[in-house]
């Protein structure tokens, strides 16, 4: 008697949302570095696709760079790290956490759009562009509120300590981490993220010697 040989099982192949997803990560670092003028063939060589697999997910290399775009603003990550930072460690260390996550957010953001700018590549309007403002600038205001929210809940547990309202003082952090990038000195003595939180919370002058 014979055995037989059991027939192999094809292994699923990836969802259009997958193939979308791995496209995207793949393609970011490269438009951050290149800009517009980043090709497909270098996107789905670093994504291990060939080239035409990329345009059975987008329409074009345009429809790609928006999305690429779409994902640098896309808040989703670094509202899920805020929301992570532990609330029994000190302040400081709370603090430190967010500005990381914060200018880690707006430093990629910043890489992709200036890249693109920089290569000349100009974002498309659609049509109904104008038709969609008032949605778009919903949304970004939805992001906004979630953002001031979730760092509002760090200063919570020190809110008897505070000389502001946790209101206000959330709005002052986040209006230095909105700036940093204008003010930060490049010199040999950069303000980093820890001397940021530090100036915030005591201040520019040393503590007085108390003889």
């Amino acid at each position: 008697m014979t055995g037989s040989t059991p027939a192999r099982r094809r292994a699923p192949g990836m969802t259009t949302e997958q193939r979308r997803e791995m496209i995207l990560q793949s393609a970011l670092p490269l438009v951050a570095e290149y800009g517009g003028a980043v090709t497909t063939a270098q996107i789905a060589q670093a994504a291990g696709i060939g080239e035409a697999t990329v345009f059975r997910v987008f329409a074009d290399k345009d429809e790609l760079l928006q999305a690429c775009v779409a994902r640098a603003l896309d808040p989703t990550n670094v509202l899920a790290e805020l929301r992570s930072i532990a609330l029994d460690q000190p302040l400081t260390d709370r603090l430190v956490e967010a500005a990381d996550a914060l200018s880690a957010h707006l430093g990629r953001m910043g890489a992709v759009i200036s890249a693109l700018h920089a290569s000349g590549h100009h974002r498309r309007r659609p049509p109904a562009e104008d038709e969609g403002a008032s949605g778009r600038s919903a949304a970004r205001d939805a992001s906004q509120a979630e953002t001031r929210e979730a760092v509002a809940e760090l200063f919570q547990p020190e809110a008897d300590r505070l000389r502001l309202p946790v209101s206000t003082a959330t709005d002052v952090f986040l209006g230095i981490m909105f700036s940093r990038g204008r003010f930060a000195p490049t010199g040999p003595d950069p303000v980093g993220v820890t001397d940021l939180v530090d100036l915030f919370l005591h201040g520019a002058l040393r503590a007085a010697d108390p003889d």
